[in-house]
């Protein structure tokens, strides 16, 4: 398996934990409570609405995030964290490459 295999297979596998799907005795993992949504934006050098489209994130949401008005959950803290590591993998795999 190659490098953006296991990349790809791991972003399933961190979501799938995150979101309950997966039995969380088998795996080790930390999902941080914050997340600097607007820091992981900007080091995309990306607007609010390019970031919300790019990534299948409404637009108010994604400022409510930024404004620290509400706290992105689970499963959205563990996408960020993804998307922060590895923003062109997860824009292939949204692209179905």
């Amino acid at each position: 398996m190659g490098n953006g295999s296991r990349i790809i297979q791991g972003a399933k596998e961190a979501l799938a934990i995150a979101s309950g799907e997966m039995d969380l005795s088998e795996y080790a993992i930390h999902v941080p409570e914050t997340v600097d949504v607007k820091g992981i934006r900007e080091k995309l050098h990306m607007t609010q609405a390019d970031f919300a489209r790019t990534f299948g994130f409404k637009l108010a949401t994604l400022r409510h995030w930024e404004q620290k008005s509400r706290i992105p959950e689970g499963p959205a803290r563990a996408y960020l964290m993804v998307i922060d590591r590895e923003p062109n993998t997860v824009r292939r795999v949204l692209a179905g490459q």
